[in-house]
C-alpha cells in the first residue's frame, strides 16, 4: 500500500475493521503491502498510539484487536471513597460499575479496557479489566503517618483510597501526622499495594493556608509562572500606548461604570445606558485581553492550561499574571483602558433588537460595589449619593432598564431558584471569625441581566457570521430525573406541565405556584437537582435554565479562557475577514470545549474542597454543642442537615436515627422506619447535635437529639438474652 495508504489512522483501522479477526504484526504488514523501513515505522506508529487510545488491545497471543469488535469498552477509571469505583466510557452511555476485587489495581484516572460483566444488584453492568492503557495519577499529596516505622500516605484526593506504602529509605524528613507529596514509584496490583516516595513535605496539618496548598497539588492546578510569560507581561507596559488607540472608538467621556462584590480585583465588565426612543442603548464594555494575549503567545499557552481563575477564600490562582487581570486588562477607575464593545439596542418591553461589536478605549467613571448601588437604589447612603452626584441619573436609567428587562426575562422563561451564598470572614490568624449569607440585591441581578444580555448577542453574531466559536450549552433535564422529579411531585399533589420534553416556562409555572408554600424551598431544591450541568460545546443545544437557543461566554475573558476564544472571533468578523481563515476550526472547537469544561469541573472541585476543609474546622470546637437545622439531602446511608446560622452541612448516620429500621425512598426523598412508619425527608426542620469532625475526611457526624442509637438498643437486648 505504501506510505500514503498509512497516512491516516482512518485507513488503518478500516482495514482491521474489515478483517474481523485479530491480527498479528505479520498478518497486518502483509495485508497492508508493507515493505520498506519507512513504512513499517509509520505502521508501528500508527499501532502504539491507537494501543495507548484504547482503540486497539494487544492480546496474549500477541494479536492486535479492535476494541469495538471484541464487545470491550475502553475509558477512565472514577475511584470512590469506599473502594468500588465506576468506568466512563470513551463512547458514551451507562458507566460501568467496578467492583472493589476490581479497583484494588487501579486508581482514579487510570485509562483501561474492560469487558462486560453481569449485572449486579443495583442494576449497572459490572466491568472486569483486562489491561491499564496509561496510569494518570504520577503524584499524590497526603497526610503521612508512621506507625511504629510502618509508613504510608492516606490521599487528600478520597477518590484514591488505596493507602500509598513508603519505604523506610523514601519517606524524607517527614513526620507523622504531616502534609507531603510523593511520587508513585509502583502502582497497585490485585496483590500488592501502591508505593510511593515523598519528594515535598508540605507542612504540618493544621498550618495556616495548607488546605489551599493541598488543593492545588491534589488537583493539579497550574500555579506559578514561568519567567517567560512574566517576561512577555511585563512587555506591554503600565498603561494603554497611543498607538493602540488606531481603529478604536474613543468613548472615554461617557459615564461607564463597574459594579462588581466589595473584594474584587479584576473587573472584566463595565456598563452604560441611555434612554431613546421607542426603548434603549445599552453598552457592555469588556477588558480587551485579545489585544495583549496572541494565539501560542507564552501567557496564551498557560492562559488554556488553567482554563479559568480559581477562587479560593481570600486567595485567587489567577488564568493571567497579576499585571495583566489586576493591571493593564482590568477596568480599572479613573484609567484608560482597551476594550471590545457590545452594543445592543432594546425595544420599549426589553427585548434585544439587535447588537453591534466594535474595539474602543473607555475610562470607568468610578468602581462601585453591588452593596454601594443598591444602598444608592433604596436611597440609605447619602454619603455615596453625594460623592456619585453627577452618575445618579445614569446609575437610574441602568435601574429603570433592568426592571424592564426582568420582565421581558420573566417571560421568556429564565430561571431563577431561591439560593443563596455565603462568605467566610476570617481573624488574623486566618482561622474562620464567621460564615455569614451574601444578600443578593437588584445591583447584583442588574449586572446578571446586562452580561446575559450581551452573551445572547454574542452567540448570535457568531452563529450569523458562521465563525468556529465555544457556545455554553445547558441541556434540559434527562428523562431519567425527570421521572424522579415527578414521581416526587405528585405525593405534594403538584404536577411539572410539559409531558417528555418541559420547556423552562414549564418550570418557571411551577416556581410561581409554590412560592407561598412553607416547603417551596424543598421543591425548588428538588427541582434544581433534575438539572443538567452546563458546559461547553460548539454543538448549538441552547441553555435551558437561560431559556435562550444561543448562549456564549463574552463579558470575562480576564478569569474564562473560552470568553477569550469568543473575543477573537469578535475581532475576526469585525476586521472582515472570512471564516476559513480564522485561527481555528470547528473540530479544535471541540478539543477547546471539553478542555475547558474540565478546567471549569476542577476548579469547582479543588474550591469546594478547600470549603469543606474550613468549615470542618471552624466546627471543631463545637463537639457537643446543639444546633437547630434543615435536611439538604437524603441518602440510603443518612441525613445530611444543614446547620442554622453557620450554612455548614453534616451527617446524620442512618443507625443514629433511633430504634427502628429505616429504607431509603428515593422518589420521595425520605429514610422511612420499618417499624413506626416514621419519616425523615428533604426539607425536615430537626434539632441535632455535632458527635464529630474528621479533617482529614471532611466530614461532620451529627446525632438527631433525643433519638437512641440502635447499636446501644441491641448491646441492651443482648445483655438481657445473655442473662
Amino acid at each position: 500500500m505504501g506510505d500514503q495508504a498509512l497516512a491516516t489512522k482512518t485507513q488503518l483501522l478500516t482495514f482491521l475493521a474489515n478483517e474481523k479477526r485479530p491480527l498479528d504484526w505479520i498478518d497486518i504488514s502483509n495485508g497492508l503491502g508493507v515493505k520498506s523501513k519507512r513504512e513499517k515505522k509509520s505502521l508501528s506508529g500508527h499501532l502504539s498510539a491507537m494501543l495507548k487510545s484504547g482503540e486497539l488491545l494487544f492480546n496474549r497471543k500477541e494479536q492486535y484487536c479492535l476494541v469495538q469488535q471484541s464487545d470491550l469498552e475502553a475509558g477512565v477509571v472514577i475511584g470512590h471513597a469506599d473502594g468500588f469505583g465506576f468506568l466512563k466510557r470513551d463512547a458514551g452511555g451507562d458507566d460501568m460499575f467496578i467492583p472493589p476485587h476490581e479497583m484494588r489495581a487501579l486508581m482514579n484516572g487510570d485509562r483501561v479496557v474492560a469487558s462486560r460483566g453481569k449485572l449486579n444488584r443495583q442494576g449497572k453492568i459490572e466491568a472486569r479489566v483486562v489491561d491499564v492503557l496509561e496510569r494518570k495519577v504520577k503524584t499524590v499529596v497526603g497526610r503521612f503517618f508512621d506507625v511504629t516505622g510502618v509508613c504510608h500516605i492516606e490521599a487528600e484526593n478520597k477518590r484514591i483510597f488505596q493507602h500509598i506504602q513508603v519505604p523506610a529509605g523514601a519517606k524524607l524528613d517527614a513526620k507523622d501526622g504531616q502534609i507531603v507529596m510523593a511520587q508513585i514509584t509502583h502502582y497497585p496490583t490485585s496483590r500488592t499495594p501502591a508505593i510511593g516516595k515523598v519528594i515535598e513535605v508540605m507542612g504540618d496539618h493544621m498550618a495556616p493556608g495548607m488546605e489551599i496548598d493541598m488543593a492545588i497539588r491534589s488537583h493539579e492546578l497550574p500555579n506559578g509562572w514561568s519567567q517567560h510569560v512574566l517576561d512577555e507581561a511585563q512587555s506591554f507596559g503600565d498603561g494603554v500606548a497611543e498607538g493602540d488607540l488606531e481603529y478604536r472608538e474613543d468613548i472615554r467621556k461617557l459615564p461607564f461604570v463597574t459594579i462588581d462584590g466589595a473584594d474584587a480585583r479584576d473587573f472584566d465588565d463595565a456598563v452604560y445606558c441611555k434612554k431613546i426612543a421607542k426603548g434603549w442603548k445599552l453598552c457592555v464594555a469588556i477588558a480587551d485581553v485579545a489585544h495583549y494575549v496572541k494565539p501560542n503567545s507564552a501567557i496564551d499557552v498557560e492562559a488554556y492550561e488553567r482554563g479559568t481563575s480559581v477562587y479560593f477564600p481570600e486567595q485567587v490562582i489567577p488564568m493571567l499574571p497579576e499585571v495583566l487581570s489586576n493591571g493593564l486588562c482590568s477596568l480599572n477607575p479613573l484609567v484608560d483602558r482597551l476594550c471590545m464593545v457590545c452594543e445592543m439596542r432594546l425595544d420599549e418591553q426589553g427585548e434585544v433588537m439587535g447588537a453591534k461589536f466594535y474595539q474602543a478605549v473607555m475610562h470607568s467613571h468610578a468602581r462601585l460595589t453591588y452593596d454601594e448601588v443598591g444602598s444608592i437604589f433604596d436611597e440609605t447612603a447619602p454619603d455615596l449619593i453625594k460623592k456619585h452626584k453627577k452618575l445618579l441619573p445614569h446609575l437610574h436609567e441602568l435601574k429603570n432598564l433592568y426592571e424592564v428587562m426582568k420582565v421581558a426575562a420573566d417571560k421568556r422563561g429564565t430561571l431563577e431558584f431561591d439560593t443563596f451564598e455565603t462568605r467566610f470572614v476570617f481573624d488574623k490568624k486566618r482561622k474562620i471569625k464567621v460564615i455569614e449569607p451574601v444578600i443578593r440585591h437588584d445591583a447584583h441581578r442588574l449586572i446578571e441581566v446586562f452580561m446575559i444580555a450581551a452573551n445572547a448577542s454574542t452567540a448570535r453574531f457568531l452563529v450569523e457570521h458562521k465563525m468556529p466559536n465555544l457556545l455554553r450549552i445547558h441541556e434540559g433535564p434527562s428523562t431519567d430525573r425527570l421521572l424522579k422529579l415527578r414521581g416526587f411531585l405528585s405525593e405534594l399533589c403538584l404536577s411539572l406541565d410539559g409531558g417528555e420534553e418541559p420547556t423552562p416556562q414549564h418550570y418557571k409555572t411551577l416556581i410561581s405556584n409554590i412560592q407561598n408554600r412553607p416547603d417551596s424551598h424543598l421543591i425548588e431544591t428538588v427541582m434544581l437537582r433534575s438539572m443538567s450541568q452546563a458546559m461547553y460545546s460548539p454543538e448549538q443545544q441552547g441553555h435551558f435554565g437561560l431559556a435562550l437557543d444561543l448562549y456564549a461566554h463574552f463579558t470575562s475573558p480576564i478569569r474564562r479562557y473560552p470568553d477569550l476564544l469568543t473575543h477573537r472571533a469578535i475581532k475576526h468578523v469585525i476586521q472582515k475577514r472570512k471564516p476559513a481563515t480564522f485561527n481555528y476550526s470547528g473540530s479544535d472547537m471541540d478539543g477547546f470545549g471539553e478542555h475547558c469544561s474540565h478546567c471549569s469541573r476542577r476548579a469547582d472541585e479543588a474550591t469546594r474542597d478547600v470549603e469543606s476543609w474550613l468549615k470542618c474546622e471552624f466546627m471543631l470546637d463545637k463537639i457537643g454543642q446543639e444546633f437547630t437545622g434543615v435536611v439538604s439531602a437524603v441518602t440510603s446511608f443518612g441525613l445530611f442537615v444543614e446547620l442554622d446560622k453557620v450554612f455548614i452541612d453534616g451527617l446524620i448516620h442512618v443507625t443514629a436515627l433511633g430504634d427502628d429500621y429505616y429504607h431509603f425512598d428515593a422518589g420521595k426523598h425520605r429514610l422511612l422506619g420499618e417499624r413506626t412508619n416514621k419519616s425523615f425527608r428533604l426539607g425536615d426542620s430537626l434539632k441535632v447535635q455535632v458527635v464529630k469532625v474528621n479533617l482529614d475526611e471532611k466530614k461532620i457526624d451529627l446525632s438527631l437529639v433525643g433519638a437512641k442509637q440502635k447499636e446501644k438498643i441491641f448491646k441492651k437486648r443482648f445483655k438481657k438474652k445473655k442473662r
